[in-house]
């Protein structure tokens, strides 16, 4: 009995939860499915499955197997699909994550775009604005804004990202442009929530080093879109990237305060796990946000 049908067969049931429906996705009986499972278990010399009449659930040693038995299988269609007659095809289910604002503005609106062309793709996307543990939560990719803590993840530098102190024209009549980030000290400043990052504070730079200030306020808050929301009602100065304001810049809605101080560009990451073969979906995901944030007509339409 072939051992890559084997194998396919155990994933099958694995995800799908029974005998039948591997086998009608396959297009065979439930009891071929079942004697694949038998052989594999045997050849192995341990139980992968547990079967009852009800359900069908993975011992401790199936777990373990069915990761491996998933890469195994995700690097064999992608050497296949690299050599085939009509190209790279890529398939599966794609887990992303990224920050909520820039996700919604700058993730989101590209997963279509990139469904439409890998037709055999299904994505699922999460937004958060906490640190998500892509390798222990089982994401493929996530999308960084700002300074990476040091870790085993892998990441790609894919745009520039600037930041800048802005407030708008009611709060600047009513308190003045400060003229040195050391005046922020008597500001209302608009920060974010120790949980929600930026540890590191408000970065500046300042006789020729940069420097990092932690400012503060009345408020704060571990979503920057609230943030946002209230340096427009004129409630503080927020430091903010330039993707979520630079529209009201524009505008005049909002004022960009201490430009001659401002801190040379972090980054956008695209960060993954530390892997010697990416699935051939995440790989051409990051190509595909390479070449989009790459594109500075992009960021022209974009903000």
């Amino acid at each position: 009995m072939d051992r890559l049908k084997q194998i396919e067969s155990f994933a099958a049931v694995a995800v799908k939860g029974s005998l039948t429906a591997a086998a009608l996705a396959e297009g065979v009986a439930p009891a071929v499915i079942g004697r694949r499972i038998d052989a594999l278990e045997e050849r192995l010399g341990v139980k992968l499955l547990l079967r009852t009449t009800r359900r069908i659930t993975l011992t401790h040693e199936g777990s373990a197997f069915l990761e491996d038995a998933q890469r195994l299988l995700a690097d064999m269609a992608n050497a296949e699909a690299s050599v085939s007659a009509g190209g790279v095809k890529a398939s599966g289910h794609l887990r992303l994550t990224a920050p909520a604002g820039f996700g919604r503005r700058h993730v989101a609106p590209l997963v279509p775009r990139f469904a439409e062309s890998h037709r055999d793709v299904s994505v699922s996307l999460n937004l958060s604005d906490r640190v998500v543990d892509i390798v222990n939560e089982g994401y493929d990719c996530a999308v960084r804004v700002g300074d990476l803590p040091d870790s085993s993840l892998v990441s790609l530098r894919l745009a520039d990202n600037r930041r800048l102190c802005v407030a708008a024209p009611e709060y600047i009549k009513r308190a003045g442009v400060p003229q040195h980030p050391s005046e922020l000290a008597r500001h209302q400043c608009l920060t974010l929530s120790s949980e929600a990052g930026q540890s590191r504070g408000w970065a500046f730079t300042i006789d020729g080093e940069v420097a990092h200030l932690r400012p503060s306020g009345r408020y704060d808050c571990s979503d920057g879109q609230v943030l946002h929301d209230w340096c427009l009602a004129g409630q503080g100065i927020a430091w903010r990237s330039t993707w979520e304001v630079e529209q009201e810049v524009a505008r005049g809605d909002l004022i960009s305060v201490l430009d001659a101080f401002a801190a040379p560009p972090n980054g956008i990451y695209a960060v993954f796990p530390q892997r010697k073969h990416l699935p051939l979906r995440v790989r051409l995901w990051i190509d595909f946000l390479k070449h989009t944030y790459g594109d500075a007509g992009y960021w022209a339409l974009a903000s």
